[in-house]
């Protein structure tokens, strides 16, 4: 049997809700092998962050080159960069094996409110991750702080907003709507061809960590089995929808606590 693999490239997450433990199950309940990068180490649960360990550049362009260098890999994930040195190693490590595609998660700051990426190290994400991306999933705030803007009220603000993402130079934009206001939930599919609005109803529970770290790799899990960009957005979506919903089910911690990836199963 063969199995379509897709990687994540992010930091850890100690209690097993966001970053790599998240994608990893992400993969896991959509049927694609999971291969790992780890570019930071956090100490966090459902409460917050507490330390942060950066892993150097030379050892995340080693774990890259050790994935590539044997696995067949269909789709690639980034989530949490952390730092500059780490942008510098990814990038080359992008342009050295050349996949395809590229699904970026423009991780800046937890659920909890802690920052996750380096002041410094936004221009470089802007500059050398972003041209390399085939979609990329910022939620409303981070839409705006790519852009040094206020976050987007309105429909038409959120659609130009994803309009000046393009034309940094990735292939598409899915900003987030988990920030907004009102019944629905709406992420918006900004593309070269027009934009495609996703609604899904805003569920009321405080169990959301990992949320967009999940969608994000999701939506690579979908690439990874030959999913074209609309339909994996959409499938995404739909399943992590199904996830949130479900995490009332599962008690995990006593803060923001995890979706259900695992809602399908049990």
């Amino acid at each position: 049997m063969t199995i379509p693999i897709a990687l994540t490239i992010a930091g850890s997450d100690s209690s097993g809700g966001a970053g790599i433990q998240a994608d990893l199950k992400t993969f896991a309940a959509l049927g694609v092998y999971g291969a790992s990068v780890i570019t930071a180490l956090t100490a966090q649960n459902t409460v917050g962050v507490s330390a942060i360990h950066q892993i150097p550049a030379d050892f995340v362009t080693a774990q890259i080159d050790a994935v590539f260098g044997d696995l067949d890999v269909k789709a690639v994930k980034i989530g949490m960069v952390a730092q500059l040195a780490a942008i510098d190693a990814i990038a080359a490590a992008l342009a050295r094996w050349s996949p395809q595609p590229i699904v970026l998660d423009p991780v800046m700051v937890a659920s909890s409110g802690d920052r996750l990426l380096a002041t410094d190290a936004v221009d470089a994400l802007r500059a050398k991750l972003i041209p390399r991306a085939s979609l990329i999933t910022p939620n409303l705030p981070e839409a705006a702080a790519l852009l040094d803007e206020p976050v987007a009220v309105s429909e038409a603000a959120i659609e130009s907003q994803g309009r000046r993402l393009l034309a940094l130079g990735c292939a598409a934009v899915l900003i987030k709507g988990g920030h907004g206001q009102g019944l629905e939930s709406i992420d918006y599919l900004v593309r070269g061809s027009g934009t495609i609005a996703l609604a899904a109803p805003r569920l009321a529970t405080g169990n959301t960590h990992g949320t967009g770290c999940s969608l994000s790799s999701a939506i690579a899990a979908g690439l990874a089995k030959g999913e074209d960009m609309e339909d994996a957005v959409r499938h995404a979506k739909t399943w992590v929808s199904a996830a949130i919903a479900a995490a009332d089910r599962i008690s995990v911690g006593h803060g923001h606590g995890p979706i259900h990836h695992f809602h399908r199963f049990y």
